[in-house]
């Protein structure tokens, strides 16, 4: 029985991730679920290439980020099952940061798209391939 899942998003890239939010909401559905979503932000700060930016530009991204992913969801799912859903905006490495909000919310399940396979990734894409490689619970891959 799952109690908990986690679905990543990438609001850079809504309608791709159109099917995976679909698929979370249908799976957290079965068992009464928590349903958690998260999106990653780049952190740039610590880089060369922060220097580039303002200094308040990391706070923009994420407020920005986190009304996209609001938005998203709610066009999705409604208002109403939106309120319910714990929205996650992390900043880092997205693989890094989707394994960590697994952990620390003690989530069954997690639930992420293939995006933009390299042939060196066999057709999964590098975050999903890390999130399966690392995960300690469940992982749906969707396609």
């Amino acid at each position: 029985m799952t109690r908990s899942i986690l679905c990543a998003i990438d609001v850079s890239q809504p309608e791709v991730d159109r099917e995976v939010l679909r698929t979370a909401v249908k799976l957290a559905d079965i068992d009464k679920a928590r349903l958690d979503v998260i999106t990653v932000v780049p952190d740039f700060g610590m880089s060369v290439v922060g220097g580039y930016f303002d200094k308040d530009f990391h706070a923009k991204a994420v407020a920005k980020a986190r009304d996209i992913l609001n938005a998203f969801v709610e066009s999705e799912i409604g208002a109403e099952a939106n309120a319910q859903v714990r929205h996650i905006i992390a900043t880092g490495k997205a693989y890094e940061e989707i394994l960590h909000a697994a952990h620390e919310a003690g989530t069954d399940l997690i639930i992420v798209g293939s995006h933009k396979p390299d042939l060196r990734d066999y057709l999964l894409g590098p975050n999903a391939a890390r999130v399966v490689r690392h995960s300690d619970c469940s992982v749906y891959v969707v396609r």
